[in-house]
């Protein structure tokens, strides 16, 4: 049973997925703090305010729309770094870095009698009849 154990613990799929979510993690955090200390205050250079003081009061409740208008302006703000600093650079060095696609195979020969066009496997030119080698 402990074998069992070893043995799917040391699968390479499952260290592979506990590396994601660790390096996945620390990533967001890198992005959640650039958002958060660089991106955010340059918004008061563009005069966006700090909604978060806005609300109304329907009964008893209080709803505070500003903190959700906060938290969906840096979700626009984590996209578009993702975006932008991320998913953009890679995009450009994987677009670099291709080969190109080998040619595809010819769907068609010539007939060396008639010359016209004819599939590969043919035998026989449907145009001439004449045999094919």
């Amino acid at each position: 049973m402990l074998k069992e154990f070893r043995d799917f613990i040391l699968r390479g799929n499952v260290i592979d997925l506990a590396v994601g979510i660790v390096i996945g993690a620390a990533f967001g955090a890198v992005v959640s703090s650039f958002v958060t200390f660089v991106l955010t205050p340059l918004l008061g250079l563009l005069s966006v305010p700090d909604f978060r003081g806005l609300a109304f009061q329907a009964g008893a409740a209080v709803v505070n729309y500003g903190i959700f208008l906060n938290a969906l302006i840096s979700f626009i703000l984590v996209a578009a770094a993702i975006f932008f600093f991320v998913v953009k650079p890679v995009n450009a060095m994987n677009a670099r870095t291709a080969k190109p696609a080998a040619p595809a195979a010819p769907a068609t020969k010539a007939c060396p009698f008639c010359a016209t066009d004819i599939p590969v496997a043919a035998t026989r030119c449907p145009h001439c009849t004449s045999q094919l080698g």
